[in-house]
C-alpha cells in the first residue's frame, strides 16, 4: 500500500523545511480541542495548469493519509487547460472527505466546473463563477461540430458530478451551453444565445418548493469565516499549502522524464566503469534524484521509490567493488527498476493496491525510453568520442605519459606488475613501464603492491595480490 508516512514526523518536518506546506495553524487557533477538524487549505489560482494539478494531487493524499477532514480549494482562477481540469476533478474523486470550493474572487470556466466537483460552494461578497464555455487554448472559438460535441460531454460530465445537489447540474450546464435556455418554474435564469455568470448574491438566491440556493452554500468574508460556519470557532486546526517553485518547475521537468533517466543511467554506468566516485557517478545520481523530486512534486511519488532505488543502487555497486558476481547486481538493478517505474505510477493511500495497465503504461514507456537512450548514448560515446583525456579511464590501452599502449588485454594474462595507485578495488596498475585500469576481485591494495593479471576485459584487467 502506498503510504506517505515512512519517517513519521520527520518526513513532515522535512516537507515544511523545504516549503512543501506552511506553517499549521494558520489562523492562530490553538490544537487545544482533540475532537478539533482537521483542514487543509488547497490554493487554485491563476491559470488551471500543471502546478495546480501537482499541488491538489499532492496535498490529497497527504491529506487521506493524515486522516483530514475537510478539504478547501481557494479559488480565484480565470481558467485554463481541460485536461488538467479533468485530472483534477478525478483527483477529487478519491477524497473520502468534504470538500469546500471557497470562491475568493472568481471562478470562470475550468474554475467553475472543478467548483462543481465539490461537496460546497461558498462564495466571498464580491465573488462571480461562470462562463464555462471550451474555447481553444489560444482563446479562439471551435469548430461548431467540434464545440458541439465537446459540450454535450462536458454536460455530462457535469451531471454526473452533480447528482444530489440541487440545481448545480443546471446551473453549470448554462455555463457550458450558450443555446441551453433556463428556466425554474416560470422563473427565466438564462435564455438562449447567452453563457450564465453568478455573482454571489444571485448563486444564494432561493428558488422552488421546498426554497433552496441557485448554487452557493453560503458566502464567507474570508477563510476564517468559512471555517467558522462550517466547524464552529476555534474548533478546527488549519493548515494551508502554498503552490511553491518546486511546482512549476516541476511542469517542465516531468515533460523531459525519459531524457533525465537516459542521461543519469549513463553516467551512472560510465561511473561503474571507470575507477573510484567522480563527476559522473555523482552527476548521475542527482539527474535521478531530479526524476524522484519532479515526481514527489507532481504527487505522484512518496519517498519509498527513492529508498528503494537507493537500496538497490547499494547492491549493484557492492557486486561491482565489493563482492563480484551476478545475483547481486540483478537484484539491484531489478529495484532500481522498479523504484523508477513506481516513483511515477498514480498510486492513492488507503487504496487497495491495483497492478493495472492504465497505471503503469506510461511509468514503462518512459523507464524504457529512458534505458534505451542510455544505451544508445552509452555506445555513442564508445564509438565517436576519443580515447583520451576525460574517457581515457573508459579504455584498456591507456600508457603512462598520455601515449597509447597497442597491447592488446589478452596477452596481459599472467603478467606481472605492481599497483600504480591503490586499489579499492578498481585503479591502475603498471606492467612493463605502461599504466592500465584495473580491479581486483576482493579486497583493497595500496600503491605499490605486487599483482599478477588473471582476466582482461575490455574495461580494463582484473588482477590478484601477489606475495
Amino acid at each position: 500500500m502506498h503510504s506517505y508516512v515512512v519517517f513519521g514526523n520527520l518526513i513532515d518536518s522535512l516537507i515544511v523545511a523545504t516549503g512543501f506546506l506552511a506553517t499549521p495553524n494558520l489562523y492562530g487557533q490553538e490544537p487545544s480541542k482533540e475532537k478539533s477538524a482537521k483542514v487543509v487549505v488547497i490554493p487554485v489560482r491563476q491559470q488551471i495548469a500543471k502546478p495546480e494539478l501537482f499541488i491538489l494531487r499532492r496535498g490529497l493524499k497527504e491529506a487521506i493519509e493524515q486522516n483530514v477532514d475537510t478539504i478547501v480549494l481557494d479559488m480565484e482562477t480565470p481558467g485554463g487547460a481541460l485536461d488538467v481540469t479533468f485530472e483534477m476533478l478525478k483527483a477529487l474523486d478519491k477524497f473520502p472527505g468534504k470538500t469546500i470550493t471557497y470562491i475568493n474572487s472568481e471562478a470562470i470556466s475550468a474554475g467553475a466546473l472543478i467548483s462543481a466537483a465539490t461537496d460546497e460552494i461558498y462564495f466571498a461578497p464580491d465573488a462571480v463563477i461562470g462562463a464555462a464555455a471550451p474555447v481553444l487554448s489560444t482563446g479562439a472559438e471551435i469548430d461548431s461540430t467540434m464545440l458541439a460535441k465537446i459540450v454535450s460531454y462536458l454536460k455530462a460530465r457535469v451531471r454526473s458530478i452533480s447528482e444530489g445537489k440541487g440545481y448545480r447540474g443546471q446551473v453549470i450546464s448554462a455555463m457550458i451551453d450558450m443555446d441551453m435556455e433556463f428556466k425554474i418554474g416560470d422563473e427565466l435564469i438564462k435564455g438562449k444565445g447567452e453563457l450564465l455568470s453568478l455573482t454571489a448574491a444571485e448563486a444564494m438566491k432561493t428558488y422552488g418548493d421546498p426554497a433552496m440556493p441557485l448554487l452557493g452554500k453560503g458566502i464567507a468574508n474570508d477563510l476564517e469565516d468559512l471555517l467558522t460556519q462550517v466547524h464552529g470557532a476555534g474548533n478546527y486546526n488549519v493548515v494551508k499549502l502554498q503552490v511553491t517553485w518546486s511546482e512549476k518547475l516541476a511542469q517542465y521537468l516531468t515533460s523531459v522524464t525519459p531524457l533525465l533517466i537516459g542521461v543519469g543511467l549513463l553516467f551512472l554506468f560510465v561511473e561503474f566503469k571507470t575507477p573510484g566516485f567522480g563527476f559522473f557517478g555523482v552527476t548521475g545520481a542527482l539527474l535521478l534524484a531530479v526524476v524522484f523530486f519532479t515526481q514527489y512534486t507532481a504527487g505522484l511519488s512518496g519517498h519509498e521509490p527513492a529508498i528503494l532505488f537507493g537500496l538497490g543502487l547499494i547492491l549493484v555497486m557492492i557486486d561491482l567493488f565489493l563482492i563480484p558476481g551476478f545475483i547481486l547486481a540483478m537484484v539491484g538493478g531489478v529495484m532500481m527498476f522498479i523504484s523508477l517505474v513506481w516513483s511515477m505510477a498514480d498510486f492513492w493511500p488507503k487504496e487497495p493496491l491495483s497492478i493495472s495497465g492504465d497505471i503503469l503504461v506510461g511509468p514503462l514507456t518512459s523507464v524504457m525510453i529512458g534505458t534505451v537512450l542510455a544505451v544508445v548514448m552509452f555506445l555513442a560515446v564508445l564509438r565517436f568520442l576519443p580515447r583520451g583525456g576525460l574517457w581515457g579511464k573508459m579504455v584498456l590501452d591507456s600508457s603512462v605519459g598520455g601515449e597509447r599502449s597497442d597491447q592488446r588485454g589478452s596477452s596481459l594474462i599472467g603478467s606481472t606488475g605492481t599497483a600504480a595507485t591503490a586499489l579499492f578495488p578498481s585503479g591502475q596498475v603498471e606492467i612493463s613501464g605502461r599504466r592500465y585500469e584495473a580491479r581486483l576481485l576482493l579486497g583493497s591494495a595500496a600503491a605499490g603492491t605486487p599483482v599478477r593479471v588473471t582476466a582482461a576485459g575490455d574495461f580494463g584487467l582484473t588482477v590478484e595480490v601477489t606475495s
